[in-house]
């Protein structure tokens, strides 16, 4: 039997194993990333999280977003992609946190947003991971799951097809985010991104 602790393994090997060439593997995502902050609606002052925020790509177009008042966090359970964030330069836009998703050091609905690009794939136990992300998030806050290419185009980069099981397909995401706090305002799945939207709901 898989436990909490071995999901938390294969993800950091996964991904420590990939973090000091990540960017340069995927050098052009920046726009997609600035476009998809966008849609998030975050005004001057806003406060926000990048949830399992890698190597930081979206930290800069959040900065950007919130302005000198806000406050952006990301958190990462790898150490050596907050080692790359942080060798980028991207510290500088966002305070970087060591952190599970599954149990995040933040207070209840001290946040006005998340970004989580690329992470629900990679959620361990995918209902609670997202109730948590709705645990810091204010009532009426918003939630953006990002991938810089859509579910076809990604399975055709890893050889292999997409499942009618996959989380990322709309009639299993929207009630998985029913069921954890969130409502499903806005679904994209093209080529070029994926972007689900949703609001914590009240």
């Amino acid at each position: 039997m898989r436990t909490m602790s071995d999901d938390h393994t294969h993800v950091q090997e996964f991904f420590t194993a990939r973090a000091a060439d990540w960017d340069t593997r995927f050098p052009d995502d920046g726009p997609v990333y600035a476009a998809a902050v966008a849609e998030l609606g975050l005004r001057e002052g806003s406060r926000v999280l990048d949830a399992g925020c890698g190597t930081g790509r979206a930290l800069t177009p959040l900065r950007a977003a919130v302005g000198p008042s806000g406050v952006v966090v990301g958190a990462d359970l790898t150490p050596a992609m907050l080692q790359a964030a942080v060798r980028a330069g991207r510290d500088r836009a966002g305070r970087l946190l060591l952190a599970d998703v599954a149990a995040l050091p933040l207070r209840d609905e001290s946040l006005d947003a998340v970004f989580a690009a690329g992470l629900v794939a990679h959620l361990p136990q995918p209902a609670e991971n997202l109730r948590e992300l709705a645990r810091v998030v204010r009532p009426g806050g918003a939630l953006a799951l990002f991938h810089p290419i859509g579910r076809a185009a990604l399975a055709a980069r890893q050889g292999r097809q997409i499942t009618p099981e996959d989380l990322r397909a709309e009639p299993n995401l929207r009630p998985l985010l029913a069921g954890s706090g969130w409502r499903m305002t806005s679904y994209v799945d093209e080529d070029t991104r994926f972007l689900a939207l949703a609001v914590r709901e009240g």
